[in-house]
């Protein structure tokens, strides 16, 4: 069952709380044989900082507001272009579209790749039409470098600190979601145990990045 977006309660200091979901809609069986239909919902984004937010420690990098254009992970070959994600009338966020198997998705009022926070990245694992840009997501290492390209002219370079499962009924909103004193990156997709009677993977594969430097294009 997706989970809707959430304000307040314990989660106020985050600000605007979504979860990637995966939800086969063909008949149950092997996902390998039936990959998963389009999500229902996709990745988390917090909304850009405010004043509040903690301040930059010294030297870290931080960019302008630049919306992303391409996503670039060697290590897993992944080079796709984003799509802006908004939100749908439950107040769920949008999938990226679900023919382009080699797509990422990125929330358009959240915070951009670069700027202070935690800019959220959203991709399959895989589609209707087989295997999607995130498959290998859960392979990532730590050191491993991510490259998203702006229109500003500008690439933006993380480094992953880790690659981490969470069960969806136990995801840890605040430290994926929360403000963060640097720019930071997250990207999302499914994992863990496809649930056939469920017809949805029962994890989130989150990778936590830094920005560490940036170059023109």
């Amino acid at each position: 069952m997706p989970r809707l977006l959430r304000a307040g309660m314990g989660a106020a200091a985050v600000g605007l709380l979504l979860i990637y979901n995966s939800v086969d809609t063909t008949p149950a069986g092997d996902p390998a044989a039936a990959p998963a239909a389009p999500p229902a919902a996709t990745a988390a984004a917090s909304p850009p900082p405010s004043p509040a937010a903690p301040a930059a420690a010294p030297g870290a990098p931080v960019l302008k507001r630049a919306k992303p254009t391409r996503l670039r992970i060697p290590q897993i070959a992944v080079d796709a272009p984003f799509t802006e994600l908004a939100l749908g009338p439950t107040g769920q966020l949008d999938a990226p579209p679900p023919d382009d198997k080699n797509l990422v998705g990125w929330y358009r009022d959240g915070v951009t790749p670069g700027e202070r926070g935690s800019a959220v990245v959203a991709g399959h694992i895989d589609t209707s039409k087989g295997p999607a840009v995130f498959l290998l997501l859960s392979l990532l290492l730590p050191g491993n470098k991510v490259e998203v390209s702006r229109a500003d002219g500008t690439v933006a370079v993380f480094s992953v600190d880790s690659v981490e499962t969470f069960a969806k009924n136990a995801f840890p909103d605040q430290r994926v979601y929360g403000k963060t004193p640097d720019a930071q990156l997250r990207l999302i997709t499914c994992g863990g145990t496809y649930d056939k009677q469920k017809r949805d993977y029962l994890d989130n594969v989150v990778v936590f990045a830094h920005l560490e430097s940036s170059h023109k294009a």
